[in-house]
């Protein structure tokens, strides 16, 4: 017989989708869409399109964190939490945070830093270049430019911070996706 805190199959089939989508994004994201763009595209339309996607990429992770942790709570009573779904628990908490911090802050933070930089390097005529090019003119600017080697201090603090804030919601998401594949009954 189903327990009265057992979830309908309506809630079990949005806290999957919302649980795919973070993880599917965050792997395409990460791991393709970044690596074929970064090789095959000017710096300047590399960083343009990231400014414009990472928003979305960055808020629609967020909001799926956040439902997956709601529909999470509310079929699972804090009293009558098992070791695992406690467990589970402070992933989705982790998750949660850790996504709305980069959704909110490090993410756009870095995206409106590196667009005061392109416009600084158009200005040298710089930014064309495609791939991973020769770094030695961005270095050059940085050394005779500071207010251009102040950005490129904040954007690889910022940049780095929201790396890590993903990875971590990448590690999270995995637990999430372990733990909820331990309570199929079948496939």
């Amino acid at each position: 017989m189903i327990a009265a805190t057992d979830p309908p199959m309506s809630a079990k089939v949005f806290q999957l989708v919302c649980l795919s989508t973070f993880w599917g994004m965050q792997i395409w994201v990460t791991f393709i869409s970044g690596l074929v763009m970064g090789s095959n595209l000017t710096r300047h339309t590399y960083g343009f399109i990231q400014s414009r996607l990472f928003p979305y990429y960055l808020h629609l992770g967020s909001a799926c964190a956040f439902f997956n942790l709601i529909v999470f709570a509310m079929y699972h009573p804090r009293d009558e939490l098992t070791e695992d779904e406690t467990t589970q628990l402070l992933v989705l908490l982790t998750t949660v945070t850790v996504a709305a911090l980069n959704a909110q802050w490090f993410g756009q933070l870095t995206s409106e830093i590196m667009a005061d930089m392109h416009l600084m390097e158009q200005s040298y005529g710089l930014g064309q270049d495609i791939g991973l090019c020769s770094r030695k003119a961005y270095l050059r600017l940085r050394d005779s430019d500071p207010k251009y080697k102040k950005m490129a201090q904040q954007l690889r603090f910022y940049g780095s911070v929201s790396s890590l804030c993903n990875l971590c919601c990448i590690v999270c998401n995995s637990l999430n996706l372990y733990y909820t594949a331990g309570n199929l009954s079948t496939l």
